[in-house]
């Protein structure tokens, strides 16, 4: 993915929620570099999904009714710890 895109992706990871966007900017500090171009594609399919529905995703209030999205999910958690 070209530097261009890689910016959008960063600047798309800013959310309306607080909480949202200190999980997101975590990951994206840490991760992002490293994602395959695989791995990016689901990152970007997952900003597409409403805020708080992503907030209760990874919080684990609510699982993702979308399975292939649920590793990604996963990654996001993990660089919390």
């Amino acid at each position: 993915m070209d530097e261009i895109e890689l910016k959008r992706i960063v600047w798309r990871s800013r959310r309306g929620l607080l909480e949202l966007d200190l999980q997101l900017e975590r990951f994206v500090a840490e991760a992002l570099p490293q994602l395959s171009e695989a791995d990016l594609l689901l990152y970007r399919e997952l900003l597409q999904l409403p805020d708080n529905d992503l907030l209760d995703y990874l919080n684990g209030r609510s699982e993702c009714p979308n399975v292939r999205l649920a590793p990604m999910i996963a990654r996001i958690r993990d660089a919390q710890r």
